[in-house]
């Protein structure tokens, strides 16, 4: 059933909580105290391959830091290996696909995607017409209603691209994902509304609270716990 929130509760964040974006970096020392008790504790990995994909205007080295605590902990990880997001969904998410299926057929199971804001759209429409490839889907900041048009970043796309992302999106959203899905959001998001990033309408999801900024999500151990723990499920 295609999400009706309105617009002012999914309105785009402004005020402290842009400034407070700034304070990402305050989430590197509470990894680096909780780094030993990551790595040791909780269930581990298989080897399962994982795909992480980045958000707008990133690349694979945005979610390093997270791959090589994932790898560590049993998993076998990718980067999706196609540059910069560019925000340009309709140009690349094709090729996500063909990197996805080449890691299905390297591996003959399918492929956990772990999501970072436009990187976790782009893996859930992946998973949606392909659930046969896909094991399961964990997103972070990513905005599931209305893509851009409530985030700080919508300016990438024009006004009319925006609407039309979101009446797409909103259509999408009457196909069911077949696949699990957890989704992690923070009321502290300076980029992304909140709102825009919890799934009320998916068959098999769980939306999760955390306080990180959305820049501080890739380095926040409640992230980095919660992605492990889904992952060795």
């Amino acid at each position: 059933m295609a999400d009706t929130r309105g617009d002012s509760e999914l309105s785009v964040p402004t005020g402290y909580k842009v400034l407070k974006e700034a304070l990402s970096v305050l989430q590197l020392p509470r990894l680096v105290a909780r780094a030993p008790a990551l790595l040791l504790k909780g269930a581990k990995g298989t080897k399962q391959p994982v795909l992480l994909l980045p958000g707008l205007k990133s690349s694979d080295s945005s979610n390093l830091p997270l791959r090589s605590f994932l790898r560590q902990r049993g998993f076998r990880t990718f980067g999706w290996e196609l540059g910069t997001n560019t925000g340009d969904v309709a140009s690349q998410t094709p090729r996500l696909k063909l990197r996805i299926e080449a890691l299905f057929q390297r591996f003959g199971e399918p492929i956990h995607l772990v999501g970072w804001s436009l990187g976790g759209l782009m893996a859930r429409e992946v998973a949606r017409e392909n659930p046969e490839l896909v094991a399961q889907v964990i997103t972070f900041g990513t905005p599931v209603v209305g893509g851009p048009l409530h985030t700080k970043v919508k300016g990438v796309y024009s006004p009319e691209e925006r609407v039309q992302i979101a009446a797409e999106l909103a259509e999408r959203s009457r196909i069911p994902i077949e696949v699990p899905i957890t989704a992690i959001y923070s009321q502290r998001d300076g980029i992304v509304s909140w709102q825009a990033c919890i799934d009320n309408f998916s068959p098999d999801v769980e939306n999760i609270e955390v306080s990180s900024p959305h820049i501080g999500m890739g380095v926040d151990p409640d992230v980095w716990q919660i992605v492990a723990d889904r992952l060795a499920r």
